[in-house]
């Protein structure tokens, strides 16, 4: 029996039957290869068709001796093409005579009721046997053969892959009542930036001949006043869109004209050198556009650039140091430059090493347009709040509280401006230089009590000292007397330039019945010890040599010629001869 339930017998099927043959599927059989089909014959290709249509091959009566030898020597694992569906083309090319096993049956086929052929469950994607050859297969209908087609209502035979097709879609006619629910209708794409946020549709045309109620009107209008409205938002996005862009053109319009006034444009400038007067003061490491920033601020020239590129190109413009500058208002950028590197311009206050605070004030009332006596007065009342150390304050006997704090430099001192600033700004840079030197651990190590009496010895040596090697005597010279074992001139300094100081004069010759006189504290021929407090404002060299004094045992010194030659000795009776050279020398 067949596997769709046809007739017993070798009779074959019709070719009308849908399991006829192979029936050209076209790209979906998969064919044997010749060398694998004739290893089932004597040079034939596949296997014959068992029910004898179309092939040769091994379909003699399967109980013949010569057969069942055959197929017992070919390999258990060989696989095998379905009979069923071997292409008759591809059959009739490859086909060679082979011998043929008589059994007894038209066609070579030995399907029997009696005796079951050999069956394949194959596929027609990759044609694999699915059982053993030799294996008899079930009967699913227990001999019967009962006709799966013969009613209108079976269901139709399954067709190859190459001509199987989607059933076609039923057609469905437009209906009164499906006027009411028309198909949706499709949405329109939108931008959030041009519909501003409005999620409905644009616009909706309606189809002409469809018939539509009153609610369906009024949302039609609703819908197109909606439109309109958002059209002008369109526009208006657009109209903004175009606005940025005509302002982004501008804007690099612009920079790109700075870009080239800065780059090949002239600086704005003004034109001669000038008229009236003002002052200007210029921080210390102030580059040129600081400096010409400043200039601009007070009306000396027209833009930083021209006073940068004219200092730039004057081989000296870059020696402009900080003070402060008489200058002219609304100066070409040249002419100010030339002005700064000329001294004369300059407005600042030179303290030189030495000089008591008695001369510092008077050049500040003269700087600053001021009654004289104004800045001394200033100073006293508020030395505490200039910015003096605490070990520089609350001294007894002392005559200026910021004395020796006035340090020697240049400051710039212009009109207008006030005399405690001036002074703040010259106990600042003396802080400056003191904290450098360490003053505390030094004074302990030269036998003194802190930094207020080593900065007395320096004072102290630059008022009597003329050069640095003076400077290192002078400073022994005092450390030896200070000491208690001095039973030469037993711990008195006896230095006229405390009495000097005492007096606000610079005499050289001091007589000694004025010497012996006087009891002021500051007078080292009546008093022992240092004075109460600095006599002048030491320089960087008199500090040094402060700290760094010779060993030699030098006790006494004379100015020999009464002004620029210091002589020193050891012993009284040398000091006697130096005098009466002094004396000799007037």
């Amino acid at each position: 029996m067949t596997e769709y339930g046809r007739g017993p017998g070798s009779e074959p099927w019709h070719p009308g039957d849908p399991l006829y043959g192979d029936q050209g599927w076209e790209g979906q059989q998969q064919y044997p290869h010749p060398q694998q089909a004739s290893q089932y014959g004597h040079g034939g290709q596949g296997y014959a068709d068992p029910y004898g249509q179309g092939g040769q091959g091994y379909g003699g009566d399967p109980y013949q001796q010569q057969a069942q030898q055959q197929y017992q020597q070919q390999p258990p694992q060989q696989q095998y093409v379905d009979p069923q569906y071997v292409d008759p083309q591809y059959q009739q090319q490859f086909q060679q005579p082979q011998q043929q096993y008589e059994t007894g049956y038209p066609g070579g086929g030995y399907d029997t009721p009696g005796q079951l052929g050999q069956q394949y469950d194959g596929n027609w994607e990759t044609g694999q046997a699915a059982m053993a050859y030799g294996a008899p297969p079930a009967d699913p209908y227990g001999g019967q053969n009962p006709d799966l087609y013969g009613t209108p209502e079976a269901y139709p035979p399954p067709q190859p892959p190459g001509r199987r097709q989607n059933p076609p879609e039923p057609v469905v006619d437009w209906a009164p009542e499906e006027e009411a629910h028309p198909e949706p209708e499709p949405e329109e794409e939108k931008h959030p930036f041009f519909t501003g946020g409005d999620d409905e549709d644009d616009d909706y045309d309606e189809e002409p001949g469809r018939g539509r109620g009153r609610g369906s009107r009024d949302d039609d209008r609703e819908r197109r006043s909606k439109a309109k409205k958002r059209k002008g938002k369109n526009g208006v996005a657009c109209l903004v869109v175009a606005l940025v862009l005509v302002g982004g053109v501008g804007g690099i319009g612009y920079f790109g004209y700075q870009f080239w006034q800065g780059e090949f444009g002239a600086a704005p400038d003004y034109a001669g050198s000038g008229s009236g007067e003002v002052q200007v003061e210029i921080p210390k490491f102030a580059g040129g556009y600081e400096i010409g920033n400043i200039l601009k601020k007070a009306g000396v020239v027209k833009s930083v650039d021209a006073f940068v590129s004219a200092q730039q190109k004057n081989p000296r413009g870059l020696s402009i140091q900080a003070g402060a500058y008489t200058l002219k208002k609304e100066m070409s950028a040249d002419s100010a430059v030339t002005l700064m590197l000329n001294p004369a311009s300059q407005a600042n206050l030179i303290i030189p090493e030495g000089k008591r605070n008695a001369w510092v004030y008077e050049k500040l009332d003269e700087r600053l347009d001021l009654a004289p006596g104004t800045t001394k007065k200033i100073a006293l009342a508020k030395a505490d709040s200039l910015g003096l150390p605490d070990w520089a304050k609350d001294h007894e006997d002392v005559k200026d509280p910021l004395e020796g704090f006035l340090f020697p430099a240049s400051y710039p001192v212009a009109k207008g401006g006030k005399p405690e600033d001036a002074l703040r700004k010259m106990v600042s840079r003396a802080n400056q230089e003191y904290l450098k030197l360490d003053l505390d651990a030094k004074a302990k190590t030269l036998g003194l009590k802190g930094p207020w009496e080593l900065v007395t010895v320096a004072s102290l040596v630059q008022a009597e000292g003329k050069t640095h090697e003076d400077f290192r005597k002078m400073a022994e010279v005092v450390y030896n007397r200070l000491k208690p074992s001095n039973m030469e001139t037993v711990q008195l300094l006896q230095f006229d330039s405390t009495l000097n100081y005492l007096k606000g004069q610079s005499n050289i010759k001091i007589s000694e019945q004025e010497a012996n006189s006087n009891t002021d504290p500051y007078n080292t021929y009546k008093h022992k010890g240092l004075p109460p407090g600095p006599i002048g404002n030491p320089g960087n060299e008199a500090l040094a040599s402060m700290l760094n004094p010779t060993n030699d045992g030098w006790l006494y010194f004379v100015a020999t010629d009464g002004m620029n030659k210091t002589e020193f000795a050891k012993t009284h009776a040398e000091f006697l001869k130096l005098k009466d050279k002094f004396n000799a020398s007037q």
